[in-house]
């Protein structure tokens, strides 16, 4: 096989890399600040990818105006539910033991699919890219589709502004004193559980970007949210809680080494993301980016 052969799939599991890793740093986020481990991401990601579709069979379009239109509305639209399930919901098991935490989203999961099954049914559907990114980057002689350069564009735009957020803003620092000194930040006039739930939305928020972006990039169905949710928190476990470093590094290690791995391997490739999360945990067990919880 060729040196571009090579090159293009460097670049396809780069995408998926950069993808997965908007979707783990919203769940990173709120699994590092708020303690909870929310099975339910996945399926918030996967109602963001049928909320574009519907509104870009509505818009009836390509232009890359409507396709902006659903990346300013479809990610706000998943944060503000996510905004009501954390208000109802999430907000009674903050501090519970992480089983209850995971039997409440393990059965917000099954509402969720079931919800998204009634509304949209169970045939695949996408989201048509708009024609700016639909034709091809030329690199090094070899076309690129312009819709991957433009999510490994998107990918380090987003990193750099969570980064920025969480660690050059007073927002930031916020965010960061409610993990470990809530008590404290209370006492200075904060309010701690709004802290939590602007984190909350912020997580509900990627989830709803990565599934726009998602949506254009391949065929979407039932199964994204499960799938995904699980890579996931392979991401969380290799990267560290709450590190946004760690989420792009997991990110990137998984989706590259899947789709290397599936050239000898095939649909075995699937395992790499499980044998990386179990090698990490016998090396490191807080992650490669993470820190030894007191």
């Amino acid at each position: 096989m060729s040196a571009q052969y090579y090159l293009f799939m460097l670049v396809n599991g780069l995408t998926q890399g950069m993808l997965l890793f908007i979707i783990a740093s919203g769940l990173s986020l709120v699994f590092g600040v708020l303690r909870v481990i929310n099975f339910a991401h996945g399926s918030l990601y996967m109602i963001g990818a049928f909320v574009a579709y519907s509104l870009s069979t509505l818009l009836a379009g390509t232009t890359m105006l409507n396709f902006l239109l659903l990346l300013l509305i479809v990610p706000p639209a998943i944060a503000l539910l996510g905004l009501l399930l954390e208000v109802s919901m999430f907000r009674r098991v903050y501090g519970e033991e992480h089983l209850l935490q995971l039997l409440l989203t393990y059965a917000l999961v099954l509402i969720l699919d079931n919800v998204v099954r009634l509304i949209w049914g169970g045939d695949p559907r996408n989201v048509s890219r708009p024609d700016f990114l639909a034709g091809s980057v030329d690199f090094l002689g070899m076309a690129l589709p312009s819709y991957n350069v433009f999510i490994l564009i998107v990918g380090p735009v987003i990193a750099l502004g969570l980064w920025l957020l969480l660690y050059r803003t007073r927002a930031g620092n916020v965010i960061r004193a409610a993990v470990s000194y809530p008590d404290t930040l209370g006492a200075l006039g904060v309010n701690v559980s709004w802290v939590m739930t602007a984190t909350f939305m912020l997580g509900c928020w990627l989830a709803g970007l990565g599934g726009v972006l998602m949506a254009a990039l391949a065929n979407i169905d039932l199964g994204i949210g499960m799938e995904k949710i699980i890579e996931c928190f392979a991401v969380v476990v290799i990267g560290g809680l709450g590190s946004v470093g760690g989420a792009l590094l997991g990110s990137l290690i998984i989706g590259v080494g899947v789709t290397f791995f599936q050239l000898p391997l095939g649909r075995w490739a699937l395992v790499f993301p499980y044998f990386m999360m179990a090698l990490v945990l016998i090396v490191r067990p807080w992650g490669l980016f993470g820190r030894p919880e007191r």
